[in-house]
């Protein structure tokens, strides 16, 4: 015999609403969820076992007597038509505890360890100047003109950054997926990064599905917040305007210090063509639209001009980035280090070598479920 269980149609509903479900989307996957919805049928403990599944929510939500109140887990710095957003995906708020989850592990770690808190963190506020804060940024983390003359791209500048910010006390996490799922994409459209701020283990993540261009502008935004003390969800997008006072500053960091306004100055030739910003880019190893943006704030490009020259960049920068995700990816054993960020999965390693961790916690931390995976992953941290 079918046992039926009872659930309240606001519950079927709310679940679907957070997941952002569209309803063909429901009615294909779930044939029967109008009735549940109007009460006619109810559906089998397997069938809502699979629904709270699909909606990425607990299965206990769904016999609660109303919808739970979901906080924001940090503070929500986006805006969109001059307003403050009002909510979170499931994919973004999922993203924002695994990361938390993954901090707090590291937190107890340093302290374990003996790790000092990191002087930066919180040792700016917005009454400082952009530009003096900015230089303190490029100083700590050794991001100075002479170091960027050794990159050889600004795709290989983001790798490198990546790097130097970890060497200076920073977790930093590249993802464009919920954890290891493939078959949930975060959404560019919905956030560029966010700052988990800890004395100890300050965290950036960086929507790796958002454009290469926009990330490297992202991370050094996301520094910018964790120099403030703050945690922090921000919007994505290079030249994407904020009425937010802590964003417009961390905008006006980032953009200083990936292109000090004194040197563009001086460096512009006074035409921007594709081969006038191809040239910058290659000096300061950062995206052309980077330096459209920061030839734009230096008053060389007017802003009657801008947006029609920035649409067209955008779609140039965006073929070509398509045409090179073409030409192949990154293996697992590459991609997963970034995604995990090297400094955390380096010290889960070495801690369950050591003892510390349990290996099936550390499997857990990792995303990883087989020994061969872990030892893989191992080999290419350098910490088998």
């Amino acid at each position: 015999m079918t046992i039926r269980v009872p659930v309240r149609p606001s519950l079927l509903k709310w679940a679907a609403r957070r997941a952002r479900w569209t309803e063909g989307g429901l009615k294909h996957r779930f044939p029967r969820y109008d009735e549940w919805v109007a009460g006619d049928v109810l559906p089998t403990m397997k069938q809502l076992q699979s629904f709270a599944t699909a909606m990425h929510v607990p299965l206990g939500y769904l016999f609660l007597p109303e919808p739970p109140a979901e906080e924001t887990p940090i503070p929500d710095f986006r805006t969109r038509r001059n307003r403050p957003v009002d909510d979170l995906s499931v994919d973004l708020r999922d993203t924002i505890y695994l990361c938390q989850r993954r901090q707090d592990w590291f937190r107890d770690f340093a302290i374990s360890h003996g790790f000092q808190k990191i002087r930066f963190v919180g040792s700016a506020t917005v009454e400082d100047a952009p530009h003096s804060v900015a230089g303190q940024i490029r100083q700590t983390i050794s991001f100075t003109m002479e170091k960027r003359r050794t990159f050889t791209s600004w795709e290989d500048a983001f790798r490198r950054l990546i790097d130097l910010i970890e060497a200076a006390g920073v977790l930093v996490s590249v993802n464009g997926v919920v954890g290891g799922d493939n078959r949930r994409v975060l959404d560019p459209e919905e956030f560029g990064g966010f700052t988990l701020v800890d004395a100890y283990a300050p965290l950036i993540f960086v929507n790796a599905a958002d454009t290469k261009a926009a990330q490297i502008f992202t991370i050094i935004h996301e520094l910018a917040h964790v120099w403030l003390g703050e945690s922090a969800i921000s919007d994505a997008g290079v030249a994407r305007a904020s009425q937010n006072t802590h964003e417009r500053w961390c905008n006006q960091v980032a953009a200083e210090v990936l292109v000090p306004r004194a040197q563009l100055l001086s460096d512009f030739r006074g035409s921007v063509t594709v081969e006038e910003l191809e040239r910058l880019a290659r000096v300061y190893r950062v995206s052309t639209l980077v330096v459209l943006l920061r030839l734009h704030e230096v008053d060389a490009v007017p802003a009657d001009e801008f947006w029609d020259l920035y649409t067209a960049e955008s779609e140039r920068v965006r073929e070509l980035s398509q045409r090179r995700q073409e030409n192949g990816g990154g293996s697992y054993y590459y991609t997963q280090p970034i995604r995990l960020g090297r400094r955390f999965a380096q010290a889960v390693i070495k801690d369950a070598h050591e003892g510390g961790t349990a290996y099936s916690e550390a499997y857990r931390l990792l995303g990883t479920a087989k020994p061969e995976t872990f030892n893989r992953l191992a080999e290419e941290l350098g910490v088998a």
